[in-house]
C-alpha cells in the first residue's frame, strides 16, 4: 500500500485542482489505493445572507461535503470540502442560519463539482445512458447511466425566438404505431421544437402561442395542413418539392404495373381501353390469389354503400390498406415487384458478361481483371456470378426490365441514364402509348419542379386528367385539394430540407437510446443536441 500525504505546500495544488476558483484553500492532499483526496476550505472572512443579503461573519458550526471532481493522473479525486454555517443578524429576516456558498465550485445538495457535472452533461447528450456509463468509466468518471439521463433531463431547453419561416415534418417513434412531429427553423435548420403526436391540434395551439410564423414548409399530409390553417391563418402554406417529387414516383410505378405486360420484348399487345379489366393470365400463385379476394371483397362493399374506414373495421384491416385496394381499377394493379438488392459488382456485370461472351470464363483471370481496375469486389462475388451465366442457357434472351427499373428510367434526368437504358426505354415506350404519354407527363413535372413554373401546374392537371393514366391520373386531382401550397412550393425557394436532414438525425439519436427512451427524454436529446 502507497500513501502519499502533502501538507506543507498547497500553492501548487491550489492553482492544479481550483484553478480559476478563488474561494478555496487546499488544506492537505492524500493519494492512497487510486484515489486522492483534497482537503479544503472556503478562505472568505464570511458571506451575504441569500434572503436579506446581509453580510456575517458569526460562525455557527461548520459540516463537511464530499465532492467528486475530474480525474487526475488517470486517479479518482473527492474533495473534502469544510463548509461554514453563518449566523444571519438581521432581526427581520426569516433565516437564522446560512451555509457558506460555493458557486464556482459545485451547487447547493451536489455531489459532483461544476465542472465535472458539465462533461458528464456532453457524454450525456452525445452518447445516452449505457454507451456513456461505458466511456465514462473507461475515463474514470464514476456515474451510472441512470446519473447522465438524470443530467439531461435537468439540463434546460434552448430559447429561440419564434422563426418567420417553419420547417415541420414527422418522424416515428414506433415505427408504424406512433408518430411525432419536429419543428424547425426554415432558415437556421436548427430544431426549435418536438411535438408528441402528428395531429392537427397540437401544431396549431403551438402557433397560436409562438405568433409571428409567416411561412409554413410541409408535406401534403392533411393533418399539417388543417393545423397551419387553425394556428397561423395568414402564413404562406408552401408544399415540400421531394414528397411531391416522391409522390410522381409512386404514381408512376402504378401506371407502370399497369402496363407489365409492354415491358415483355413480344410484339406489343393490342390497345385497349383502361377501363377493360386486364385477364387474369398475368402473375399467379397464393399471394396473386389473395390480391384477387381481397380486391373483390374490397370493391363489392363499396358497391354496398360501405365506407372505407368502415370496411377497415370491418375486416380488421388498416385503413392504408383498404384505400390502396378502393383506388385501384383492377386487382393486377396492387401487385408491387420487389426491389433488387444493391451489389457492389452491379457496375462490373456489363463487363463480365462480355467477358464471358467473349470466351474467357477463368474466374480468378477475371477478378484480376477487376481488381486492376481497383474494383471494391471479392472473388466470392465475382465466382458467384460468373456461376449464374454458366448456367443459364446459351443466347438466351435478356430478362425483361422490372416495374422498378422502368420507373426509374422515366422519373431520372435523362442524362442519368446509361446507353443501354436509353436504348431499352425508348423501346418499351414504342410499344406502349400509354407509357409514352405517361414519360411525356413526367417530363412536363419536371420542368415545372426545376424551372419554377408553378403557375402552369393546373394545365397540366388538366392534360393528365385528360389522359385518363392510372395512378397518375389520381395523382394529378389528388393535389387539386392543396393546389395553392402545391403552387407555393413549386414557384418560391423554400422547402424542407432543413427539416429533412433534422429527422435523419433523430433517427441517429433513436438508435442510441434503442427505442427505450420517453418522449420527455427524446426531446431533450433533440433539442439540445
Amino acid at each position: 500500500m502507497t500513501v502519499l500525504v502533502m501538507q506543507a505546500d498547497t500553492s501548487f495544488w491550489d492553482s492544479l485542482v481550483f484553478d480559476g476558483i478563488d474561494d478555496v484553500d487546499v488544506e492537505a492532499v492524500t493519494a492512497a489505493f487510486g484515489t486522492v483526496d483534497v482537503v479544503a476550505r472556503g478562505r472568505a472572512v464570511g458571506a451575504a445572507c441569500p434572503d436579506c443579503g446581509r453580510f456575517s461573519d458569526r460562525v455557527h458550526d461548520s459540516y463537511q461535503r464530499r465532492l467528486k471532481d475530474l480525474p487526475l493522473g488517470g486517479q479518482r479525486v473527492v474533495i473534502r470540502l469544510t463548509v461554514r454555517r453563518f449566523i444571519c443578524g438581521a432581526a427581520d429576516c426569516p433565516r437564522r442560519t446560512f451555509a457558506e456558498p460555493f458557486a464556482q465550485l459545485t451547487a447547493p445538495y451536489a455531489r459532483f463539482t461544476t465542472r465535472l457535472n458539465h462533461i458528464l452533461e456532453r457524454i450525456g447528450l452525445a452518447l445516452a445512458g449505457r454507451a456513456g456509463a461505458r466511456l465514462a468509466a473507461q475515463r474514470g468518471l464514476t456515474a451510472g447511466r441512470m446519473t447522465l439521463l438524470r443530467r439531461v433531463i435537468a439540463l434546460p431547453d434552448p430559447r429561440f425566438s419564434t422563426p418567420r419561416v417553419l420547417g415541420v415534418d414527422d418522424f416515428a417513434t414506433r415505427r408504424g404505431h406512433a408518430y411525432s412531429t419536429v419543428l424547425t427553423c426554415g432558415e437556421t435548420h436548427h430544431v426549435i421544437d418536438v411535438l408528441p403526436t402528428r395531429e392537427a391540434g397540437p401544431l396549431a395551439a403551438w402557433l397560436a402561442t409562438h405568433p409571428g410564423v409567416e411561412i409554413i414548409c410541409r408535406d401534403r399530409a392533411g393533418a399539417y395542413a388543417e393545423g397551419a390553417r387553425l394556428g397561423a391563418p395568414d402564413a404562406l402554406q408552401i408544399a415540400d418539392r421531394f414528397h411531391l417529387w416522391q409522390g410522381l414516383g409512386r404514381a408512376v410505378e402504378t401506371c407502370v404495373a399497369a402496363h407489365r405486360k409492354c415491358l415483355q420484348a413480344q410484339a406489343p399487345p393490342k390497345t385497349t381501353n383502361s377501363d377493360t379489366p386486364p385477364d387474369d393470365s398475368g402473375p399467379e400463385g397464393r399471394r396473386a390469389q389473395r390480391k384477387k379476394a381481397a380486391h373483390a371483397q374490397v370493391h363489392e362493399l363499396l358497391a354496398q354503400g360501405h365506407s372505407r374506414r368502415a370496411i377497415a373495421r370491418h375486416l380488421g384491416w388498416g385503413l392504408n390498406t383498404v384505400l390502396r385496394y378502393a383506388r385501384a381499377r383492377h386487382w393486377q394493379d396492387t401487385l408491387r415487384e420487389n426491389r433488387p438488392r444493391p451489389s457492389r459488382l452491379d457496375p462490373y456485370k456489363s463487363y463480365l458478361k462480355r467477358r464471358f461472351a467473349a470466351g474467357c470464363t477463368s474466374v480468378t483471370r477475371l477478378h484480376h481483371e477487376l481488381l486492376a481496375e481497383n474494383a471494391p469486389v471479392a472473388y466470392q462475388m465475382v465466382r458467384a456470378y460468373i456461376a449464374t451465366l454458366r448456367a443459364a442457357p446459351p443466347q438466351a434472351p435478356p430478362p425483361p426490365p422490372t416495374v422498378r427499373q422502368v420507373t426509374g428510367w422515366l422519373t431520372r434526368h435523362p442524362t442519368a441514364l446509361s446507353e443501354e437504358e436509353r436504348a431499352a426505354l425508348k423501346d418499351i415506350l414504342a410499344r406502349c402509348p400509354e407509357l409514352d404519354t405517361a414519360a411525356g407527363h413526367v417530363r412536363d413535372f419536371g420542368e415545372i419542379l426545376t424551372n419554377r413554373l408553378g403557375p402552369t401546374l393546373p394545365a397540366w392537371i388538366n392534360a393528365v386528367d385528360a389522359s385518363q393514366l392510372p395512378g397518375l391520373t389520381n395523382f394529378a386531382l389528388h393535389m387539386l385539394r392543396d393546389l395553392d401550397a402545391v403552387t407555393a412550393g413549386l414557384t418560391l425557394h423554400w422547402s424542407s430540407g432543413g427539416t429533412e436532414g433534422a429527422v435523419n438525425r433523430i433517427k441517429k439519436i433513436k438508435r442510441q437510446l434503442y427505442g427505450r427512451a420517453g418522449f420527455e427524454l427524446l426531446r431533450k436529446m433533440i433539442l439540445l443536441q
